[in-house]
């Protein structure tokens, strides 16, 4: 089985602020537009440097959000994102090795995702692509 890296989330404070700095300031582009999540209580923005296929992915959650935990320093890192071909299987795989499923595989879009956590506490989120047709 393969784990892909495909991008990195980042806990921000103000989207609309974060999102004017990546893309008019650095230069990057939007490629996912800001769009609420009613599950997380939050939002998302994906934006992408014209030169690489790495993803950035800003996300801002309500306080109260699961995810929404209160700033301090070193906290700012939100998730880490792999891309799995099945994520069934990769989410599987993973509670056999002891590692706890945060989030149970579920769908959003065009994908399909879960979350577990890294031994640190950082958030992992296992995405697979749904299939065409």
């Amino acid at each position: 089985m393969e784990f892909r890296f495909v991008y990195t989330g980042l806990r921000v404070r103000d989207i609309e602020r974060s999102l004017r700095f990546y893309t008019e300031i650095l230069g990057m582009e939007v490629v996912d537009p800001l769009e609420s999540f009613e599950p997380t209580r939050g939002k998302a923005v994906t934006v992408r440097s014209p030169r690489s296929s790495q993803l950035l992915e800003l996300n801002w959650y309500e306080e109260g959000s699961q995810f929404g935990t209160a700033y301090t320093n070193g906290e700012e890192l939100d998730h880490l994102g792999f891309e799995v071909e099945n994520l069934q299987a990769a989410v599987e795989r993973l509670e056999e090795k002891g590692v706890k499923v945060m989030v149970r595989p579920g769908t959003i879009g065009g994908w399909r995702e879960a979350f577990v956590k890294d031994p640190d506490g950082i958030w992992i989120e296992l995405v697979q692509r749904k299939k065409a047709g």
